[in-house]
């Protein structure tokens, strides 16, 4: 992070201003979350959290041999249908907290030892996390930070990060409109997520590794396949190798499963086979991307 302390303060209350009416993310939905309505994500001005503490289930760049440092934010932007932790985004489990208690979470992460802080549907909460980072600079925090996010982001939001956010870990879900409206109510998906990364790139380049393993800066993009083709892997990874960068980390998972409410949608109601899996790989060989090992 190079954002100084003052710069902090002031992008703070920048994104602030964008919760009333709320334009945080591209749903816009106009709340007053100032004035104590909710947003579309279901959360109002103050921090919601569901956990924070080390994490090893990331992507082994961002993990080494200390964990990453993981804050599990209430709420999302996004309805997807198959969401893995509906609990959290769409139930809003957690518990509420003030911004000075959140730059405290971030301390106590980093006196744990973890090699990062991983900030997890952070958008709809940037103002209360980017003014608890400036208290917690000031108390010595000197983490890098990762922005892991749906995706599906507000360029203008995004610009006010720029030397703040060290690594940008977007999911790329869909590369189709329709499939993103119809299973996470996410409209115009591909333009916007797309120039979300396009965005995420410019501020910070290719994943960095240090040479202990580590991730420092950088852009990391995870795809989750889907069975019947619905993710559209070519598409997704045919934009990230023509308008982004061949040499994007690219974690190309393949451990969906039905959850929430992902049975009712019979396209959705089963985990993906060998072969689907396979043929995304070679989606992937065929664009000219390598899938994270």
């Amino acid at each position: 992070m190079s954002a100084t302390v003052d710069q902090l303060r002031e992008t703070a209350e920048t994104l602030r201003r964008l919760l009333s009416p709320c334009r945080l993310c591209p749903q816009a939905c106009g709340a007053n979350r100032l004035g104590g309505e909710l947003g579309r994500c279901g959360i109002g001005a103050s921090p919601r959290v569901a956990s924070a503490g080390p994490h090893f289930g990331e992507e082994p760049p961002l993990v080494g041999n200390r964990g990453s440092g993981t804050v599990f934010f209430s709420g999302c932007g996004l309805a997807c249908l198959f969401c893995q932790n509906w609990a959290i985004s769409h139930e809003r489990a957690g518990f509420d907290l003030t911004e000075a208690e959140l730059a405290d979470m971030f301390l106590a992460i980093q006196a744990a030892g973890c090699v990062n802080l991983n900030l997890v549907t952070p958008t709809h909460q940037a103002h209360a996390i980017v003014s608890a980072l400036a208290d917690a600079v000031e108390g010595g925090f000197n983490l890098p930070v990762v922005w892991n996010c749906g995706g599906y982001e507000s360029v203008p939001a995004l610009r006010l990060l720029d030397g703040i956010v060290d690594i940008y870990l977007p999911d790329l879900k869909y590369g189709s409109n329709e499939v993103a409206e119809r299973l996470s109510a996410a409209p115009n998906y591909v333009e916007i997520t797309q120039q979300a990364i396009v965005e995420m790139y410019r501020q910070v380049g290719n994943l960095v590794i240090d040479p202990d393993g580590i991730a420092r800066h950088g852009l990391l993009v995870r795809h989750l396949v889907l069975p019947n083709g619905l993710s559209g892997a070519p598409e997704v990874l045919r934009f990230l190798a023509t308008e982004v960068s061949l040499d994007t980390y690219v974690n190309l998972m393949d451990q969906y499963r039905p959850c929430h409410q992902a049975e009712s949608v019979a396209d959705l109601a089963r985990a993906i086979t060998d072969l689907e899996y396979a043929d995304a790989l070679r989606a992937a060989a065929r664009a000219g991307v390598v899938p994270l090992a």
